[in-house]
């Protein structure tokens, strides 16, 4: 499936290797809208590696992320090879979660640090939700094939709700076809950005 996934017109599969921390964006584009601009601009901030696939309109094809195989992409295996940590951002819409960013992955320590960031980061009405227990177990991102826990030391896999993600002034997506960064995506940046690098400082 994500072979067939990444030889479709409409879609982009996009590797850039820096540092051994990555962030990854697989839903990208049309699908999980956002998240690619959010991961993207996070590692270049941090000069992080970074992994992402982008579906162009009108194509919206969810591949669950276990299926995401790095033996069906040489891209996928060349970073996973490289990095050694992963943050993934991914986009979610559930009416009785809204307004809940959840954390996810095996790594529990890196999903920890990046909550204390975003509680300090983000407005207080979004809940930020670290608690294994208090996730869907579909959101939770445990799989042992799930790409977030593929590297050496695993990850944390950032579940964004709709309302971060749209832009209530100009009523559409941020970033995403034409539309400008939403406030809220802003901040979320800048506590992600320095998530990480205060926990690449402190290893």
């Amino acid at each position: 499936m994500l072979k067939e996934l990444l030889e479709h017109p409409n879609v982009t599969e996009e590797c850039v290797l820096r540092n051994r921390f990555g962030v990854m964006a697989y839903h990208g584009g049309n699908l999980e809208r956002t998240t690619d601009a959010v991961a993207s601009e996070i590692a270049s901030r941090t000069d992080s590696s970074y992994y992402g696939v982008l579906q162009a309109a009108p194509l919206r094809r969810h591949i669950a992320s276990t299926r995401f195989d790095p033996a069906h992409s040489a891209s996928l295996a060349k970073f996973l090879d490289h990095v050694d940590i992963v943050a993934t951002v991914h986009g979610y819409g559930r009416v009785r979660l809204w307004g809940q960013v959840l954390l996810g992955g095996q790594n529990r320590g890196l999903a920890a640090h990046v909550a204390g960031h975003l509680r300090v980061g983000l407005p207080a009405r979004y809940r930020i939700v670290d608690d294994l227990d208090e996730i869907p177990r579909e959101l939770r991102g445990q799989h042992p094939r799930n790409p977030v826990n593929l590297p050496r030391q695993r990850g944390v896999q950032i579940e964004l709700p709709p309302n971060l993600r749209w832009n209530r002034r100009e009523w559409g997506w941020s970033d995403h076809q034409g539309i400008s960064r939403a406030p809220d995506v802003a901040k979320l940046i800048d506590a992600v950005s320095n998530a990480i690098s205060s926990w690449r400082a402190s290893q």
